[in-house]
């Protein structure tokens, strides 16, 4: 059975609770975005500050050289805009 995932510029867009896993884990990186906290917009709950981690899907890294990036942001979109960005350079999808 084939699963469907949310996306977000076609790469899948898992969330377990306040953690969302961004990217594909067949590829060399995904990020992790970490809600820190929320507020209510128009009575719906938004996510406010936002902690991203690009890691390595190596299952044999050391977890001391699985991080290869942080950043924090505020919004979902900002925080998504910029984990997009660095996928797409450390993958190779996008000149620098």
């Amino acid at each position: 059975m084939s699963e469907q995932f949310m996306t977000y510029k076609g790469r899948p867009l898992v969330r377990s609770k306040k953690i969302l896993y961004y990217g594909d884990m067949r590829d060399a990186y995904v990020v992790m975005l970490q809600i820190n906290n929320t507020a209510t917009a128009a009575g719906t709950e938004v996510a406010g500050h936002i902690t991203l981690q690009m890691m390595s899907t190596d299952p044999n890294a050391a977890p001391t050289e699985m991080v290869i990036k942080r950043a924090e942001r505020d919004g979902l979109y900002s925080a998504l805009d910029l984990a997009s960005t660095w996928l797409d350079r450390q993958l190779g999808k996008v000149e620098e």
